[in-house]
């Protein structure tokens, strides 16, 4: 992962130690399991919608193009949290997704 938000890596410098040990746990818990890569990250990408997580939503949106996604593979995902969280969660998220979707277009064709 290449990018960071500014307040994690405040974070990560304010408390080295403990940031060392989430990034582990999170790398064991991501890992483990049956669970291919995709799976896990639309599940990740799930729970920051339920949670209306915007830097999360905006996070595993960037990962999972990142790991080859497609956007309708995003947008699917987004979708999918219409009935169970409700559509102003998923009208949210589904523009956060969005405002990545078109920042990743932008760097992939050198306009940003």
């Amino acid at each position: 992962m290449t990018y960071l938000p500014d307040i994690y890596k405040g974070f990560k410098h304010q408390f080295p130690e403990i940031a060392k040990a989430y990034d582990e746990l999170a790398v064991k818990c991501h890992d483990w399991g049956p669970l291919d890569e995709k799976a896990r990250r639309l599940i990740k990408l799930g729970i920051a919608i339920g949670l209306s997580s915007e830097g999360g939503v905006k996070s595993h949106a960037r990962r999972a193009l990142e790991e080859g996604m497609t956007a309708e593979e995003l947008r699917h995902a987004v979708l999918l949290a219409f009935t169970t969280a409700g559509f102003p969660t998923m009208i949210a998220a589904m523009k956060w997704v969005d405002e990545v979707i078109d920042k990743h277009k932008k760097s992939q064709s050198g306009g940003d």
